[in-house]
């Protein structure tokens, strides 16, 4: 498992898609899940950026594990407890300017993954994916 700990900053978005990705392409893993999996880091770790810390900065470490035909992400941060898994998938049928603001990212991320959980362990928030590739 190799880990990366980071200031949770929006700033630092390269550098976390980078540290996931150069692994996937090392993996000669499809254009499509290499896209899919930035569209989810983008999703999660900006979350974590804009909303864990406010107003302050904080710190989220994320942990990459590969195994023959997947790779599972952890992105842990000591922030406010938030399980985003909670909430109810938006409506992507209803008309636009009937739909509630929020939780599309989430509704991205779980339909981009094989496999997605949520604990608060020791102050902390870890959601964790997993990739088949």
């Amino acid at each position: 498992m190799e880990k990366l700990t980071i200031e949770a900053t929006v700033e630092n978005l390269a550098t976390v898609t980078e540290f996931i990705t150069s692994s996937l392409e090392e993996k000669n893993c499809s254009m499509k899940t290499i896209m899919q999996m930035e569209l989810v880091i983008e999703e999660i770790f900006v979350n974590v950026a804009s909303y864990a810390y406010r107003p302050n900065v904080g710190n989220v470490t994320i942990c990459k594990e590969f195994d023959n035909q997947s790779i599972t992400i952890s992105f842990i941060d000591s922030g406010v407890d938030y399980n985003p898994l909670e909430h109810e998938d938006p409506d992507t049928n209803a008309e636009i300017e009937d739909r509630d603001i929020g939780g599309l990212g989430i509704f991205l991320v779980k339909k981009n993954v094989d496999e997605i959980s949520y604990e608060r362990k020791d102050g902390q928030n870890i959601l964790t994916i997993k990739k088949n590739f």
